[in-house]
């Protein structure tokens, strides 16, 4: 069984009309993108690696077929 996660994320389209993800909501909750920290692309996804104001990691994929967004990791912030 696998557990799915629905996200909805807000994106920026800049100059080129290439869509960057500014804000995710899980569920109720929102995270601001505070900094794409990478990015790349398979053949089917879109990939984003992104520091939230809430100081995680995460990684969120777009499927470039169906336009649905996951999130594939998390790393919640380590407290000193």
């Amino acid at each position: 069984m696998t557990n799915v996660m629905n996200i909805r994320v807000e994106c920026y389209s800049g100059y080129h009309g290439e869509e960057t993800p500014r804000r995710v909501w899980f569920g109720n909750r929102k995270v601001d993108v505070m900094e794409v920290v990478d990015q790349w692309l398979s053949p089917d996804h879109r990939y984003f690696k992104v520091l939230g104001d809430d100081e995680s990691v995460y990684i969120i994929r777009h499927d470039t077929i169906t336009c649905e967004w996951n999130m594939t990791f998390y790393k919640k912030r380590e407290l000193n």
